[in-house]
């Protein structure tokens, strides 16, 4: 009698976790945010061919285009840590919108240009944001896969990835790498074949991290 009951629950155990498994399977998903005021420029192109690898593994992917809503910087008003609501308390832009598409995916992209050897300041007020809401809500983007990449003309590259690195370690995502292009003007990055096959490079590698830790 107690063998058949724990083969029941045992059996009911093993299907249900096979369920579960299955629902994440379906609906992972990588979130890409171009941080470029030129919405198809070098660094729209770049993460194309980073999400493209992602989507060749059955992966869902969107790009999300900083350029073509409004978002300002953090006001320092500390209303995110004492709602602790998953929301910034500032609702007049596209930060909220942005956020909650960042805690639903299960890898989040950030690429940005190259300017004054920094991230653009569309990015820089999506980090500090997004990046602050999650640290009020016990680092609600922990253990997702981050990755960034850049393009730029003679310097300021590796600094660019950097401060973008700072939202992933600050709210301990898991890196999965960075892709860098020698591109200024609308194109160049065509021509950059070694640029090209890294953010290929990433995105194979974007998309094994996330079915291992969702799949």
């Amino acid at each position: 009698m107690w063998y058949n009951y724990l083969r029941q629950i045992t059996l009911f155990l093993r299907n249900f976790r096979q369920y579960l498994i299955t629902e994440r399977r379906t609906d992972m998903k990588v979130i890409g945010f171009n941080g470029s005021p030129r919405k198809d420029g070098n660094t729209t192109t770049l993460i194309s061919y980073l999400l493209r690898e992602i989507e060749k593994e059955g992966i869902e992917t969107q790009l999300v285009q900083l350029s073509a809503k409004a978002i300002h910087g953090c006001i320092a008003c500390y209303k995110c840590f004492e709602n602790q609501d998953q929301r910034c308390a500032v609702k007049n832009d596209a930060a909220n919108e942005y956020i909650e598409k960042m805690t639903m995916a299960q890898g989040i992209v950030l690429g940005s240009p190259s300017y004054f050897q920094d991230v653009t300041a569309e990015m820089k007020a999506l980090i500090d944001r997004a990046g602050f809401v999650g640290l009020a809500n016990g680092k609600m983007y922990k253990n997702k896969v981050g990755a960034s990449l850049s393009c730029f003309r003679r310097t300021g590259g590796m600094h660019t990835i950097e401060t973008m690195n700072h939202f992933f370690f600050g709210n301990e995502l898991i890196i999965a790498g960075r892709a860098l292009s020698v591109a200024r003007e609308k194109g160049e990055v065509e021509k950059d074949e070694e640029g090209v096959q890294s953010a290929q490079t990433l995105g194979q590698k974007i998309a094994w991290m996330v079915k291992k830790l969702y799949g």
